[in-house]
């Protein structure tokens, strides 16, 4: 007869140790396009609590990191959360916005209470609902529209007079002439002009000016603008390089090559 065999409970398999549900880490929560436009005006307001124009660029980068990947139901939940809905920075933007056939606006009902405290009427933060706007209707493709919203920014500029706008001013005759460049309508902007003592729109300008004459074939005029415009002062890196490229352009046409090549190793080892 077969002998029984006793059993040992020290050789039984050890049961599988099932982690606890709370022991997993919990993946970290996705913002929403619309809280992102949200954080940034909040750096904006941030940066003219602590007058810190550095915030203020740093918002600028953050919009333009996120732009491609903006909705229009963004950007027009964004201008409904930003600007009174009675304003005529909203009366302006909104009908720019492509319309989306049954498409819900991104509500965050989620948003922190400092996410909420932005002023209806702060002139910051209404221009940068202008550059929002306008670079998002660039990567689009909606010229047209774009070079509305440009204009009317540009002109709502004119009445201002804030070194906390002075950043934003920058990009937005950047765009400025980028939509009219891409609507074949760059000869109109020449007369594009600061009306207050900002170093870096005046900066900006001056390049956008330079280009704007090279690109039609007189660099006459602009090596006489050059000429006549106050010195550079550098405020910007990047606008100061671009001076350099187009001195280096305006010098080459004038086979001044020396200089030329100076100007552009210049731009090379900055």
């Amino acid at each position: 007869m077969p002998e029984d065999v006793e059993m040992n409970d020290s050789a039984a398999p050890a049961p599988a140790v099932i982690p606890a549900i709370a022991d997993v880490p919990a993946p970290a929560p996705v913002l929403s396009t619309l809280r992102h436009l949200k954080e940034i005006a909040s750096v904006i307001e941030a940066g003219l609590l602590t007058k810190e124009v550095r915030r203020i660029s740093r918002a600028v980068r953050l919009t333009v990191a996120i732009c491609r990947r903006l909705a229009p139901r963004d950007v027009a939940a964004f201008l409904a959360f930003a600007l009174s809905s009675s304003s005529d920075a909203f009366a302006h933007l909104s009908p720019l916005l492509p319309k989306e056939d049954g498409s819900e606006m991104d509500v965050d009902t989620a948003a922190p209470v400092a996410q909420v405290s932005i002023k209806h009427g702060l002139p910051e933060i209404e221009i940068y609902c202008y550059l929002l706007v306008l670079i998002f209707l660039i990567d689009h493709k909606k010229y047209d529209e774009a070079k509305a919203c440009a204009n009317a920014s540009i002109a709502r500029l004119k009445n201002l007079n804030r070194r906390t706008v002075d950043v934003l001013a920058s990009r937005l005759y950047s765009y400025y002439s980028y939509a009219h460049e891409l609507t074949n309508s760059l000869a109109e902007i020449r007369g594009m002009a600061t009306l207050h003592r900002d170093e870096l729109g005046q900066e900006t300008l001056l390049n956008l000016l330079l280009c704007n004459y090279l690109h039609y074939n007189l660099s006459d005029q602009a090596e006489k603008l050059r000429l006549k415009a106050p010195r550079f002062e550098a405020h910007s890196n990047q606008q100061f390089c671009r001076y350099l490229v187009y001195l280096g352009k305006i010098r080459t046409i004038r086979l001044e090559y020396t200089d030329a090549k100076e100007s552009l190793l210049f731009v090379l080892l900055k």
